[in-house]
């Protein structure tokens, strides 16, 4: 048990520091507009997200996120009634017609809000920003977007835990210091999104602003905590298998400064969607391991999708792998959308 704790203490420690500080998230592919501010307001409706991610399962002291996030489009007046709805007896509404009749979005504004909480051992991240973006139309079939973030993270140290430090704390930042340690820090965000029937292409940072971040400040100590930028790019492409499946490998690179050897990580993804109805997927994590997913479509009301990662790090031995759970709302869906239309 103690060398789980040491472990774990030893992730956490290393993003305060440096390192990755922002939360993973397998099922980005489910929810871009969590790593992008540019897909606020990019479909037809208001899209609201809900998601649990506990990882490491069997660890004390293991990560658990929780976020909620919602957006919706402002103006924006091309809806298409005939391509997603389940009024057309016989007719595949994610078919090879769907796509045929894709035409980009008139230009419009998005607006949105996410709200969330990261817990590692005795440290908690409570992160809550507004999210703005323009589309604008670029030809018949492109829209590019451009957004940002603004907000507040508070980075939280618990120094009455037993997580890591045991009964007598050992840490000089907390050794003296009974209760939480709290510190306030601004966040912003930008994004890009380029999308098309066939593809999507993002470029966003998040926590664009270092920043210091030290619970105590003692000159002996040689390496300081701070905030780094995180920069994501991600890419899709769709390909029809048939009418009735398609499929989209994926990807996505983060730099992060000191998280990564060379700084990067890069993570590959494929989703294999059966009509509007239902999804698998696979996902390879470099440095990291494997996941799987598997996901379906209600109605054209809300949409569930469950990942399992299975890490190939030492972790893997004491650890009971990682679950991630992401429920759905298409609110106002008074146009019948049956699942997304611009990031499938």
């Amino acid at each position: 048990m103690k060398r789980n704790l040491l472990i774990v203490a030893s992730v956490c420690l290393a993003q305060v520091v440096t390192g990755q500080q922002r939360s993973h998230y397998t099922q980005y592919i489910l929810n871009n507009y969590i790593l992008n501010p540019a897909l606020s307001g990019i479909e037809n409706y208001t899209d609201v997200k809900v998601s649990v991610r506990d990882q490491w399962v069997g660890l004390n002291g293991a990560p658990r996120t929780i976020y909620f996030t919602a957006h919706g489009p402002i103006g924006k007046k091309d809806y298409k009634t005939s391509s997603t709805s389940f009024g057309i007896p016989g007719e595949n509404p994610r078919g090879n017609s769907y796509w045929e009749s894709y035409t980009a979005s008139e230009p419009h504004h998005g607006v949105g809000l996410t709200v969330l909480n990261d817990k590692t051992g005795n440290f908690n991240r409570f992160t809550t920003y507004a999210t703005y973006a323009y589309h604008l139309g670029l030809n018949a079939r492109t829209n590019l977007a451009a957004g940002f973030s603004a907000g507040v993270t508070v980075v939280g140290l618990n120094a009455d835990g037993k997580a890591f430090f045991g009964n007598t704390p050992s840490d000089p930042s907390i050794a003296n210091t009974t209760g939480e340690l709290r510190k306030l820090r601004p966040d912003l965000g930008v994004g890009l999104w380029l999308y098309s029937s066939d593809y999507f292409i993002g470029l966003s940072g998040q926590q664009i602003i270092p920043q210091k971040l030290a619970f105590a400040d003692d000159a002996t100590f040689k390496i300081k905590g701070k905030l780094v930028p995180h920069v994501f790019l991600t890419a899709g492409y769709r390909f029809m298998i048939n009418e009735d499946i398609n499929a989209v490998p994926s990807i996505m690179v983060k730099y992060i400064s000191g998280a990564f050897k060379n700084d990067y990580q890069v993570e590959g993804n494929v989703k294999l969607q059966y009509r509007d109805l239902l999804w698998v997927g696979g996902t390879y994590r470099q440095f990291d391991g494997y996941a799987a997913m598997v996901g379906l479509n209600v109605g054209n009301t809300f949409n569930v999708g469950y990942s399992y990662d299975f890490t190939k790090t030492d972790l893997r031995t004491y650890s009971r792998g990682t679950h991630e759970l992401i429920v759905g709302f298409l609110l106002g869906n008074r146009y019948g959308d049956t699942c997304p239309r611009n990031v499938w």
